[in-house]
C-alpha cells in the first residue's frame, strides 16, 4: 500500500513539488538565519545543519526552538513613565562621566566602568541604600518569603519559572490567597512551560478572591508552544514595594531538598530592602504588561513608595533577554571578568559558555588570576551537563580550580571577582541565558558583601571533590563521547 501511494506522488509530481516547496522553505529560513537574525557563527551552522539535513522535522523544530523575537516591542512602558525613566538614566551616565557622582564606597568609584556599562546597555539604576539578606538552603528562603507575605499590607507580586503547586507551593499559595482575602492585591505570573503542570483553573480560587494570574507566552495546545524556546526564567517578588526577592530558588519541592534524585539543593537567593526593590518592582511591571491585556499596571505612588536609609550596599538590577540588542547580563559578567585582579569565583549549574566568555576566562588565568569554578555532580539535563564537564575539563591546564559539588544538585547562579564585585540571578552561563531566556541579576559593588560570598564558597568546598587533570585524563570512553556529543550540539542547547 505504502510504494502504491509512493508511486502516484511521484507520477503525478506532487511529491516532486512537495520537495520543492520544502527546500524552498529551508532555503528562506536559511537566509534569514545568515542575514537578518543575531546569531553566533556556531549557532548559524548548527541550525543550518538542522534544516538541510532533516528538511521536513527540521522545519518544524525551528518554528517551536529556533525563531528570534529581538526585534519586538514585547515589554512596553507608557510614555510618562518612559519619560521619566530616561532622565533618571541620562543623570547618572552624566554624572559618572563628569565625575560627580557621590561613589559610598571605593568599591563602586573602582568599578565605575562596569556601572556605566549597565547603565548604558540596560538602563540598569545604581541605588545605594539598600541592605541584602542571603539565603543558600531553600527553608529559610520560604520560611521569610512567608513570613513577609503575612506581613503584607497593600500589594504582593509573584513571578517564578517553576511554580509547582505541591508542599511549599501549596504553603505559599494558600497564603498568597489569605492576604488576597484581607484586600492586599496579589498578582502571580508564572511562565507557561516551566511551569507546565499548571493552568489558571489552579487558581480558580485566588481569582474568586478578586487576585490576578497570568502564564508568560501560554500554550496554544498542551505542550504546543511556539515560543517554548524563549522563557521567563525570572524569579521576582516584590512585597509593599518595599521588600523584593531575587536568586536561583524556584517554587517547589526540591527546592527544599524533598526529591530524592537530587538530594540537598544548593542554591542561593537575595532579600533585598532599598531603592533596588524599585528596579524588581519595575522589572516586574513590564513583564506583567507584556502578557496581560485586561489588568496592565500603571505606575502608581503606592508601587514604588519613598524609603528612609536601609543600608549602604550599591546594586544595579540588570535584565536581559531575547528582545533585547545587546547580551547585557553576559557583558556584565565579561567586564567583571576583565577587570579582576586577583581572583574570580563562579557557581553555575551549566558551564556551557559561548567562544568569548571562555576566551575571557583563558586570558585571566594565562595573566596569573585565581579562577575557582564550582559545578554540580549530578546532571538535570544530561547533554547540558557533560556539556560543562567538557568545558570545566578545558579549563584545568590552564590552572583553574574545579570543584564538583558533591552534597546534592548546586543549582545557584553567582561570579565575584575580587573580594569586590558580586552578581547574583538566575542567569547561567550558557547559550539558553545569555540569548534566549528572560533572565534578571543584581549586581553588588560592596566588599561586606563580596566578602561574604567568597567565604559561603569556601564552605562550600567542603562539600566537594576537586576534579584534576589526573582525574580528567582518566574519563572513560563513554564519556569522552558524551562530552563530544554535548560540544557538537552546544550551540543549540
Amino acid at each position: 500500500m505504502e510504494w502504491f501511494i509512493f508511486d502516484y506522488l511521484l507520477n503525478t509530481g506532487i511529491l516532486g513539488i512537495a520537495t520543492l516547496i520544502t527546500f524552498g522553505i529551508n532555503f528562506l529560513f536559511a537566509i534569514g538565519l545568515i542575514f537578518l537574525e543575531r546569531r553566533s557563527a556556531q549557532s548559524v551552522w548548527a541550525w543550518l545543519f538542522v534544516l538541510f539535513f532533516l528538511p521536513i522535522i527540521g522545519f518544524i523544530i525551528y518554528i517551536f526552538f529556533g525563531r528570534k523575537i529581538y526585534n519586538q516591542q514585547i515589554f512596553k512602558v507608557n510614555e510618562e513613565d518612559k519619560v521619566g525613566l530616561e532622565h533618571l538614566v541620562d543623570d547618572q551616565l552624566q554624572e559618572l562621566r563628569d565625575n560627580s557622582i557621590s561613589f559610598s564606597n571605593r568599591v563602586m568609584d573602582k568599578h565605575r566602568k562596569i556601572i556605566h556599562m549597565l547603565l548604558y546597555n540596560n538602563q540598569s539604576f545604581l541605588t545605594i541604600n539598600n541592605s541584602i539578606r542571603t539565603f543558600t538552603d531553600g527553608n529559610e528562603k520560604f520560611d521569610h518569603l512567608l513570613e513577609d507575605i503575612r506581613n503584607a499590607r497593600d500589594h504582593i507580586h509573584f513571578q517564578y519559572y517553576i511554580f509547582k503547586l505541591d508542599g511549599i507551593g501549596q504553603r505559599l499559595y494558600e497564603a498568597l490567597l489569605e492576604k488576597q482575602k484581607e484586600g492586599v492585591s496579589v498578582r502571580i505570573l508564572y511562565d507557561d512551560m516551566g511551569s507546565r503542570a499548571l493552568s489558571l483553573r489552579n487558581f480558580r480560587k485566588l481569582r474568586e478572591a478578586g487576585g490576578v494570574v497570568e502564564a508568560f507566552f501560554p500554550s496554544t495546545l498542551p505542550l504546543i508552544n511556539p515560543r517554548i524556546n524563549n522563557r521567563n526564567h525570572r524569579k521576582i517578588v516584590v512585597i509593599d514595594g518595599s521588600v523584593g526577592y531575587v536568586g536561583g530558588f524556584n517554587v517547589g519541592d526540591e527546592y527544599i531538598g524533598l526529591n530524592k534524585k537530587f538530594g540537598y539543593w544548593r542554591d542561593t537567593h537575595l532579600r533585598l530592602e532599598g531603592n533596588a526593590v524599585k528596579s524588581l518592582q519595575l522589572r516586574f511591571m513590564l513583564d506583567w504588561n507584556s502578557h496581560n491585556k485586561r489588568n496592565n499596571m500603571v505606575r502608581e505612588d503606592r508601587y514604588f513608595p519613598e524609603m528612609d536609609y536601609l543600608g549602604d550596599t550599591p546594586i544595579q538590577i540588570a535584565s536581559s533577554g531575547p528582545d533585547e540588542k545587546w547580551e547585557q547580563i553576559k557583558y556584565g559578567y565579561l567586564k567583571m571578568i576583565y577587570s579582576a585582579k586577583k581572583s574570580i569565583y563562579i557557581q553555575t549549574p551549566y558551564f556551557i559558555p559561548d567562544q568569548s566568555f571562555l576566551e575571557a576566562l583563558r586570558i585571566a588565568l594565562l595573566s596569573g588570576i585565581e579562577v575557582h569554578l564550582m559545578i554540580p555532580n549530578k546532571p538535570d539535563h544530561p547533554f547540558v551537563y557533560w556539556g560543562t564537564y567538557s568545558n570545566a575539563g578545558a579549563l584545568l591546564d590552564m590552572g583553574a580550580q574545579v570543584h564538583i559539588y558533591e552534597k546534592g544538585f548546586l543549582h545557584q547562579k553567582t561570579i565575584m571577582i575580587d573580594d569586590e564585585v558580586l552578581s547574583v540571578g538566575t542567569t547561567n552561563i550558557d547559550v539558553r541565558s545569555f540569548l534566549l531566556n528572560f533572565e534578571v541579576n543584581a549586581f553588588i559593588y560592596d566588599e561586606k558583601e563580596a566578602i561574604q560570598y567568597r567565604r559561603i564558597f569556601e564552605e562550600d568546598i567542603k562539600d566537594c571533590s576537586l576534579l584534576t587533570k589526573e582525574k580528567y585524563a582518566a574519563r572513560s570512553k563513554w564519556i569522552r563521547i558524551k562530552e563530544s556529543i554535548a560540544n557538537l550540539i552546544s550551540p543549540i542547547l
